[in-house]
């Protein structure tokens, strides 16, 4: 334990240690709300003035502070601001103040490189913690152990690391030369890497620099791998010239494969012109052949069908059996469709999409008896194709909800967790990555009766989207109530009506979308809870008369949503009021929606839903009618059938008023009701693959 005497005031400050206890994160020490409010307001003030003081005068400020959840992060502040001058004492300290403590392990990530650079050993020996994953500080560590003078396992200590897909740290060179130095990078080791770097990766790259480390024929095959990554085309036109050696089979079949993805034409015309010259093996013509087959198939060639049909079967996969149902599909030939799922293993042809398929397609050839029984069997899933079922043979729905039983004892351990209170804290004050940050480190110091326990905790503080991300296998499946928040609902209910659109569609969205994460933002640069993107809005706005300052105004719930309801109405206008048809285009855009009506408009519904290229969006659509089902009947008690929200294309569809029959949901105890998958696929770990356009 550190004493006081034994270390300057301000190294005491950015300890925090000054009349702190563990009962301080209790909730006994917090019960004065009026204190606590005190600190939320005057806590950001100063931890602003700890990032940028160079006096250190935030110290004096930050009293009365001591007992705030988030204090450690002042101390955390002001040493990361002069990384550069800290010492190491001060770091130690610091830790040691905050044991196993996210604060402790940031400025660890932040103080070893300074360390490293300081080339002090010792020091960064002694504050290292050996269990991070990061692989520049373990690296590190590497070289302060080499220069240090003590062994260094590489099994143990480097392979892991040495076998990466990708490009491996600056940090990483010592122990690579030393691991060079010591005959530990053999071919086989190297090959090992530029397998995973080709296969995992595609890192052209790394191939080509792994290439270097070997020699003859071994750096001419890598030489010749890293080039049907980084120019498939250049690779097969020098192709006649290599050898008929494995690794060079294994660069033509990876050249191909990546052609293929572009222009699967070219790739077949390649192919035919390589394929009698060399010996390819069964995985290497898999390889090439699946990937033509595939990529014709998504594109709807006219011989997609008798490409993937003709596949011998050793050769195809999932993926391949999976788009020989859609060509059929597209195609409207039912015999060949039902020989395509025929043809699926039962681990495949038993999930439900392809069971309802089945039936759909068995009803369509006349065998009722067996497509019935089929549906019977799949309407007491509480997903997509259970739903879908269930209206085929006129049944209620099968919805088994639960809640997490109620554990007061376990309440209480956890209100005095330091790393749940210090996430809790962040997202009161509105710091929501850095709550993410938080918790997502807590969660590694609880069990799974406690992680359940601490996201009901967190919903009751509303903070609704730790179930949504947690809650999403198993039984857990059957936790509607926190897996399905009625948030704002008086606000999404009179939005939706403004936006034409049914308030369980909108509520479906916001799930899908978001997952309920108010400041997700995408890759595409959609924000917000719809995702919606800049452009979109601001154009919105000002044809609607709604305030909006820029992107960030999409942060705010209130204005996402109030845009967000309209534009969803806009997008279901254009495809005559159509949910599933308004779904698909609020994911992959009106104009990729248009492209896939005018190929293939005479498909029933679930049908066309199934043969949509992209498997985001094909899996979007579902999912959000299936969220609506569940929407619906958390608001009504009882669903509309979800076939009523698959009108045909070209057929309008008109939002149901408040008071139209909707369908019974019930649980029935059977054994098909208690093996419910998904009340939909479990939630989009984060919204980056939106495209609201």
């Amino acid at each position: 334990m550190i004493r006081r005497s034994s270390l300057p005031l301000r190294l005491l400050a950015l300890c925090g240690l000054a009349a702190l206890s563990t009962a301080a994160f209790s909730t006994a020490a917090r019960a004065d709300s009026a204190e606590l409010v005190r600190q939320r307001e005057q806590f950001p003030a100063v931890w602003e003035l700890a990032k940028r003081d160079p006096t250190g005068s935030w110290a004096k400020l930050a009293a009365g502070l001591e007992s705030y959840p988030l204090y450690p992060y002042l101390g955390l502040a002001s040493l990361q601001r002069r990384i550069k001058e800290a010492k190491p004492e001060e770091a130690l300290a610091f830790v040691k103040a905050w044991p196993n403590s996210l604060p402790a392990t940031l400025l660890r990530e932040a103080f070893l490189p300074e360390l490293a650079k300081r080339e002090d050993w010792k020091s960064y020996l002694a504050l290292y913690d050996g269990a991070t994953k990061n692989r520049e500080l373990r690296c590190n560590a590497l070289q302060a152990r080499l220069a240090l003078g003590q062994k260094i396992d590489f099994a143990q200590d480097f392979q892991s690391i040495w076998l990466s897909a990708n490009d491996l740290p600056d940090a990483c060179d010592a122990a690579t030369s030393w691991a060079r130095s010591e005959g530990k990078l053999a071919p086989t080791l190297i090959w090992q890497r530029i397998d995973l770097a080709s296969t995992k990766a595609a890192h052209a790259g790394v191939v080509a620099a792994l290439a270097t480390q070997l020699t003859g024929a071994d750096k001419t095959a890598a030489e010749h791998i890293a080039l049907a990554l980084r120019d498939p085309a250049a690779a097969l036109k020098q192709a006649g010239a290599w050898p008929d050696a494995p690794r060079s089979r294994d660069a033509i079949a990876i050249a191909i494969e990546r052609l293929a993805r572009r222009d699967a034409d070219a790739a077949a015309a390649r192919w035919d012109a390589v394929r009698t010259q060399f010996h390819f093996d069964k995985d290497q013509q898999g390889r090439a052949l699946r990937a033509i087959a595939l990529y014709r198939a998504s594109s709807y060639s006219t011989d997609a069908l008798a490409r993937l049909t003709a596949l011998p079967a050793d050769l195809a996969d999932d993926a391949t059996r999976e788009w020989r149902v859609r060509s059929a599909l597209a195609a409207g030939d039912f015999k060949a469709t039902l020989a395509a799922l025929d043809i699926m293993p039962a681990a495949q042809r038993d999930d439900a999409r392809w069971k309802y398929l089945r039936a759909r397609v068995l009803a369509k050839l006349g065998r009722k008896d067996e497509a019935n029984a089929l549906f019977r069997t799949l309407a007491g899933e509480a997903n997509f194709f259970g739903f879908l079922a269930a209206d085929q043979i006129d049944a209620g729905y099968t919805i088994c909800s639960s809640d997490v039983p109620t554990d007061k004892v376990a309440e209480t351990t956890l209100r005095k967790d330091k790393n749940l209170a210090r996430a809790f804290e962040f997202f009161a004050i509105d710091r929501l990555s850095e709550a993410r940050r938080e918790w997502d480190f807590a969660q590694g110091g609880l069990d799974a009766d406690q992680r359940r326990q601490a996201i009901v905790l967190a919903a009751k503080q509303g903070w609704i989207d730790r179930a949504v991300y947690a809650f999403n296998q198993g039984e857990d499946m059957r936790l509607y109530t926190l897996r399905f928040p009625l948030a704002r609902r008086e606000q999404i209910v009179r939005d939706a009506k403004d936006g034409g659109v049914e308030p369980a569609w909108a509520y479906a969205i916001i799930r899908a979308e978001s997952a309920w994460t108010t400041d997700a933002r995408s890759g595409a640069n959609a924000y917000g809870l719809m995702q919606l993107l800049p452009g979109t809005a601001k154009q919105l706005a000002a044809a609607e008369g709604v305030s909006y300052a820029g992107a960030n105004d999409l942060l705010d719930a209130d204005t996402n949503i109030k845009l967000g309801t309209l534009y969803l109405g806009k997008v279901a206008a254009r495809f005559d009021g159509s949910p599933w048809l308004g779904s698909a285009a609020y994911n992959a855009g009106p104009g990729a929606v248009d492209k896939w009506v005018n190929a293939r408009d005479s498909l029933d519904p679930d049908f066309f839903i199934e043969t949509i290229p992209y498997k985001e969006t094909r899996e979007y659509v579902s999912r959000v009618l299936a969220f609506s089902v569940i929407y619906d009947w958390r608001l009504n008690g009882a669903a509309l059938p979800i076939s009523s929200r698959l009108p045909r294309i070209g057929q309008t569809y008109e939002p149901p008023g408040e008071k139209v029959a909707r369908k019974a949901v019930s649980c029935a105890a059977t054994k098909t009701a208690l093996a419910e998958t998904a009340a939909a696929p479990a939630p989009v770990p984060t919204p980056t693959q939106s495209k609201a356009q």
